[in-house]
């Protein structure tokens, strides 16, 4: 298997998933992730119009030729955004369509004469790795360190642009010059990534590594690094395949790779990840019954006096809670010893007792701050309340304690109790 035309395959793939998906990483994060895909299919037309009005055996013709029309589209979109009243998904279709259907129908003209299979044109369509040259490879080389530097190069600049367009120009940045390198980059991206994949799946090389790494990261260096990590690794599991089986083309091969890579990264991730989000998202529910709990028999106990036991059944009349679910929240409240058990019921502790305070002193605290801060109807404030009580941190507790003078009575005039009462 690793014998020259391998190795050659190999580093062509991996040159161009790596530096494509770097600068489709910002694509990726500016929600122009159907530009790519626009730009892919409007390259078509520029590769056979090179191949007919120039030298068509020059890779290096054709990529100019596809670098030309990759451009010519990119300005239509924006043409047709903001002198037209098309929204970005229908000027995006529009030029997706109109310069596909003439690339097909000159590649169709072309193909007649019989030339254009010996000049390689239908790898730009379906893509054709296993047909990489040697002078291919070094073109792709070239192109690949241009991608990579001019993104280290420009790097604050397409940092800025990407999150705040607005901020860049305010401090002086040349805005569209930094937008002309990115949109220059974004189609020689797309013109390098063409020759594994194809026009047909030249997206997928472009945001999909993007898309597996923004589950793993919030950083945008680390996220540019894990986006070519994940391209690489694609493109050598497709190569492999491709070389392992019998006429198994490499470019679909490097897209289901990817695919398999961004499925496990968006299920899998330790923070964004589906398995992740869920588990956050019950350990909140569980939380939020807990607190929950411990209030309602806390404002049991304020009213009363005294300590007060409330049966699970008492207590599913109140809350209108599951019964399964209200015995598994006992029971973890038992366990850390906030809650006891008694003949009568169950019943607060005395660390209990303090977790409840602390939940009610919350709810009360934020009840006030709407009424006085943002004038809400002291009778419409306590769904808000309800909700916000569980995720007031200590830190956001002192602001708003600090900001409303240390109150002791709520919008209902119920004390607010603190650590001290």
């Amino acid at each position: 298997m690793l014998d020259p035309i391998f190795i050659k395959v190999l580093l062509g793939t991996l040159l161009l998933a790596a530096s494509s998906s770097v600068v489709g990483a910002f694509s990726f994060l500016k929600g122009e992730s159907l530009v790519g895909d626009a730009i892919a299919h409007a390259l078509l037309p520029g590769v056979v119009l090179a191949f007919i009005l120039g030298d068509g055996r020059n890779p290096l013709f054709l990529i100019f030729g596809a670098l030309v029309a990759g451009l010519i589209a990119h300005y239509g979109i924006s043409f047709l955004e903001q002198r037209t009243k098309l929204k970005g998904d229908t000027a995006i279709s529009l030029v997706l369509s109109t310069f596909f259907g003439f690339g097909i129908m000159l590649l169709s003209a072309v193909q007649r004469t019989g030339l254009g299979q010996q000049a390689g044109l239908e790898r730009f369509l379906l893509g054709k790795a296993a047909a990489i040259t040697l002078s291919d490879l070094y073109v792709f080389a070239a192109l690949a360190v241009v991608l990579l530097v001019s993104v280290a190069v420009f790097f604050k600049g397409f940092q800025l642009m990407t999150f705040n367009e607005d901020f860049a120009a305010a401090i002086g940045l040349p805005v569209q010059a930094i937008r002309f390198v990115f949109t220059i980059l974004t189609v020689l991206a797309v013109t390098v990534g063409i020759q594994s994949v194809g026009i047909v799946l030249m997206a997928a090389l472009l945001i999909t590594p993007a898309a597996a790494a923004r589950a793993w990261t919030s950083s945008l260096r680390l996220m540019l690094v894990l986006s070519a990590v994940f391209a690489a690794t694609a493109a050598l599991v497709g190569t492999v395949v491709s070389a392992s089986l019998p006429k198994m083309p490499t470019g679909p091969w490097i897209v289901l790779a990817l695919g398999g890579i961004a499925f496990i990264s968006l299920l899998f991730a330790p923070e964004k990840g589906w398995i992740a989000r869920r588990k956050r998202a019950k350990g909140n529910q569980l939380k939020t019954q807990r607190e929950n709990l411990l209030k309602l028999l806390y404002g049991a106990e304020e009213r009363e006096g005294e300590t007060v036991a409330m049966t699970s059944e008492t207590i599913v009349a109140m809350r209108r809670q599951h019964l399964d679910g209200l015995r598994k929240t006992l029971r973890s409240l038992k366990k850390e010893y906030l809650l006891v058990e008694r003949p009568d019921g169950f019943a607060l502790t005395d660390k209990g007792r303090t977790e409840g305070r602390r939940v009610v002193r919350l709810h009360r605290l934020w009840e006030l701050y709407l009424t006085e801060r943002l004038g809400m109807a002291a009778d419409h404030i306590h769904p808000q309340a309800e909700t916000m009580e569980h995720i007031i941190t200590p830190e956001i507790e002192a602001l708003i304690v600090k900001e409303l003078g240390n109150p002791e009575l709520d919008p209902h005039q119920s004390p607010i109790p603190y650590e001290e009462d």
